[in-house]
């Protein structure tokens, strides 16, 4: 089920983002991390599961059979199907200091088998040559902590968090002079 790279990819949920003069020259190739886990769109939420317990990830990009991103899955999507609905409805939380029985509740066998596209979210990409203030400017725009890398003919090509791009960023101030 597992795949390092992996129909088309759906244009009404992929976007992708090309360089520009605001990155400068310090692009995402040299700093994303390019053993990229992925999972095909065909898994379950269960296969989803044990492929983020067994590597200890947060985000798993859900890929075609090409190797092309179709979406992404989160750590906070699958946790979703364990909070009670009700959390939703709580403004504050913090008064909240007893889930009881709701603590030993799991998802039904029904939940764990449905696709892993029932919980896919909309996936943003950009190609290994943006510049890296661009991609941490999308990130922030977007409130994403971590940005899919494809290449130029749209396959998964690595993944960069916040901090990847942040540090990269920093090792550059050592040039100032």
């Amino acid at each position: 089920m597992l795949s390092s790279v992996g129909g088309s990819p759906r244009p009404d949920i992929v976007r992708n983002w090309r360089k520009d003069s605001f990155g400068g020259s310090m692009n995402i190739d040299q700093c994303m991390k390019r053993n990229v886990i992925s999972i095909p769109a065909q898994a379950t939420v269960r296969e989803a599961a044990s492929v983020f317990v067994k590597n200890h990830i947060g985000m798993l990009p859900v890929v075609d059979k090409s190797g092309k991103p179709l979406g992404v899955v989160g750590l906070r999507d699958l946790l979703s199907l364990e909070l009670p609905v009700f959390v939703n409805l709580i403004a504050d939380v913090d008064y909240v200091h007893d889930f009881g029985a709701v603590e030993d509740t799991r998802p039904s066998a029904a939940a764990l088998n449905k696709s892993i596209k029932s919980l896919m979210k909309e996936v943003f990409t950009v190609e290994e040559d943006c510049g890296l203030l661009r991609a941490y400017a999308l990130m922030l725009q977007h409130n994403m902590h971590d940005i899919l890398v494809v290449a130029k003919d749209g396959k998964l090509a690595g993944i960069a968090s916040r901090v990847d791009i942040g540090i990269s960023i920093l090792k550059s101030w050592a040039k100032v002079k």
